[in-house]
């Protein structure tokens, strides 16, 4: 996983250059599961990040007057949203979604994170058994993220229940098996159904860190290290279009706001 070497000061190092920079806010639900090839096209951009890991003892999340700039919502492994084994902070994540979505802060949800964003927008979720998925999603609409969502790009799901999605919800793309792969809610919010910047040692981590595993895991980690470059090529106009319609390159308000909020950043 990620060292995260600057989770604990991301918001002052925002304050530190001669440019303000933006800072994402980052729930991580467990060990394995991070931002992953997400990360260098962030730091390629100089947009922060800091991560939340309530899983990792004191059910730290996000305070409502921390100064990010957009709320990023990871996948959970084997914890879902439907009944069967729900994540611990569910509840608490939901309001949190719902008051950012209130105030208009960019959130993108990705896996376990993107049934939370459908539920705190009006949506819900549905029980499915834990499942390790490759499949090919093919582009809805040709201006879909500002026309830099690839007309046909690799999805890799690692997840536990599946989003429903809100009203007015738009589906920007689709798996093969017609179930919605990435949408938008509002003007600025969005739902991956896999997570984009996906590396093989992270599915191996949460292999591992969890007692609950995918059937013919060993021989789908196979087909995942195969797909590793493509996965790769297609974040990068993913990134590109993900960037610009949440406007993570201007107005960064953490960097505005930080220095008196440095007490309380978590509650």
């Amino acid at each position: 996983m990620a060292d995260c070497k600057d989770c604990g000061d991301a918001f002052t190092l925002a304050t530190r250059t001669e440019t303000p920079m933006n800072v994402v806010a980052v729930v991580q639900h467990t060990s394995g599961e991070y931002l992953g090839l997400m990360e260098d096209h962030l730091e390629g951009r100089r947009i922060r990040f800091q991560y939340f890991r309530p899983f990792a003892g004191g059910r730290k999340l996000p305070a409502a007057d921390v100064p990010a700039d957009a709320l990023l919502l990871l996948g959970g492994g084997p914890w879902g949203t439907a009944g069967s084994r729900d994540l611990p902070t569910l509840a608490e994540e939901i309001e949190l979604t719902r008051s950012r979505l209130e105030e208009g802060t960019p959130v993108i949800g990705i896996g376990l994170g993107a049934q939370i964003l459908s539920i705190a927008a009006g949506g819900s979720s549905e029980s499915r058994d834990l499942a390790f998925e490759m499949l090919t999603a093919t582009r809805c609409s040709d201006d879909a993220l500002n026309g830099f969502l690839p007309e046909r790009f690799p999805q890799v799901i690692y997840m536990r229940d599946w989003p429903v999605l809100p009203a007015g919800a738009e589906v920007l793309a689709e798996d093969e098996l017609g179930r919605p792969a990435v949408w938008r809610i509002g003007d600025n919010a969005y739902g991956f159904s896999g997570n984009p910047g996906i590396k093989l040692g992270m599915v191996e981590d949460l292999i591992m860190e969890f007692e609950e595993v995918p059937a013919d895991a060993a021989a789908k980690l196979d087909e995942l290290r195969a797909l590793q470059p493509v996965l790769e090529d297609a974040l990068v106009p993913i990134m590109t279009g993900l960037v610009q319609c949440t406007s993570l390159m201007s107005s960064p308000k953490a960097a505005a706001t930080a220095a008196g909020k440095l007490d309380t950043p978590i509650v």
